[in-house]
């Protein structure tokens, strides 16, 4: 097993793969104690057509940059594929400024080619590689050194069985026609806006019953903070407070240290100091503006038309099991209650998705089609 530690060593790897159609990628990080997660060790391997070499790379080794591992990102020739990237490329996104071109992920992949919904590494390596993980080392602390050498088979695992379901599911989309189905998903993963959390907005994903305008001010103010002050100083939000006490602030708008003291669920730490002279200053500033936030409606269990959700429901599992892809790829439980309270202008009614589920569900929502059941099978049928 190949440990690389040298900027030298990482380079002539990195040389090797751009000769080769693709290189599987897979990383191991940390994130319980920060932000940003820390990255602590990146698996690589070629084809077997190409050597079929896997190394695992030491990013906290002294010395090691990993600006060869960038340039082969961004080399044009060499597709670069992983499982579930997304945290991956936010990583990558947040150190370096850079996605890997081309992508293949092979989760999602495997959800167009009707693998199921979410499927995970695991269930592709025993249908595809016909072989079983040895997962005893999930849980460990990447960032201790050494490495044991469980530590480093488990990790290359998740790179070399990787390389048998890249071939598959690529052959699969070829053979279905689906392959610029893929390269729209691809598409959501590389764009930038996928990974930037602004502490302006970072109040939009607090769960809340109320709607009142002022409490939303306050809490806008209270998780800008928090935002603010968990990435200016690299540590998890919890660790400023969590989200339950950031509403009980917002209700209760303590005006000092004295009102903090009285929270039932404000961590200790946050009672004074620095946090404590935000929350109180985010409390001041929610109190006084006059840029009150427009209350929605609270988080719907339904919509405005409770049957066409239902109806679209119904329509969504019918095309999904035609076409042989995980529902949830193509639509959320929310997208049709939104599709059937007016919304349009969703992913579910453009691209694929469209072709596949959207066009149907408009003219299921406009009256045009009707569902019919027999049997087992659901039938779209024109209404004249």
């Amino acid at each position: 097993m190949t440990t690389i530690t040298t900027t030298e060593a990482l380079a002539q790897f990195c040389d090797l793969a751009r000769g080769a159609p693709y290189v599987t990628v897979d990383t191991e990080f940390l994130r319980e104690r920060t932000y940003y997660s820390q990255l602590c060790l990146i698996q690589l391997a070629l084809p077997e057509t190409h050597g079929g070499q896997a190394v695992l790379v030491d990013p906290l080794a002294d010395g090691l940059s990993l600006e060869p591992l960038y340039d082969l990102f961004r080399h044009p020739g060499t597709v670069k594929v992983f499982h579930a990237a997304r945290q991956d490329l936010e990583i990558f996104f947040h150190d370096a400024g850079l996605f890997p071109q081309p992508l293949f992920d092979t989760q999602v992949a495997a959800m167009v080619c009707g693998f199921g919904e979410q499927v995970g590494y695991e269930t592709l390596v025993r249908k595809i590689a016909k072989t079983n993980l040895d997962k005893s080392s999930r849980f460990t602390d990447w960032s201790r050194r050494p490495l044991s050498d469980a530590q480093k088979t488990y990790a290359l695992a998740d790179v070399t069985h990787l390389r048998a379901i890249y071939e598959f599911l690529r052959a699969e989309l070829a053979r279905s026609g689906r392959t610029d189905w893929l390269a729209e998903e691809m598409a959501i993963l590389q764009d930038p806006e996928t990974y930037l959390t602004r502490p302006d907005e970072a109040w939009l994903k607090v769960r809340t019953r109320s709607n009142q305008p002022r409490f939303l001010a306050v809490l806008r103010e209270l998780a800008r903070f928090r935002e603010a002050y968990a990435q200016d100083r690299n540590v998890p939000r919890s660790r400023v407070y969590k989200d339950d006490a950031m509403v009980e602030l917002a209700s209760t708008r303590p005006a000092d240290e004295a009102d903090l003291g009285k929270s039932r669920l404000l961590l200790r730490e946050a009672r004074r100091g620095d946090i404590a002279a935000g929350i109180l200053a985010a409390v001041k500033a929610g109190m006084e503006t006059r840029d009150l936030p427009r209350a929605s409606d609270p988080e719907p269990g339904r919509p405005g038309n409770p049957a066409l959700s239902d109806l679209l429901r119904v329509l969504l599992k019918a095309k999904a099991d035609e076409a042989g892809v995980a529902p949830k790829l193509i639509a959320s439980a929310s997208d049709l209650d939104a599709i059937a309270s007016g919304a349009r202008d969703l992913p579910a009614l453009s691209g694929w998705r469209a072709e596949v589920f959207g066009q149907d569900a408009l003219r299921l929502a406009e009256g045009r089609i009707a569902l019919s059941a027999r049997g087992g099978a659901v039938r779209v049928v024109s209404v004249s």
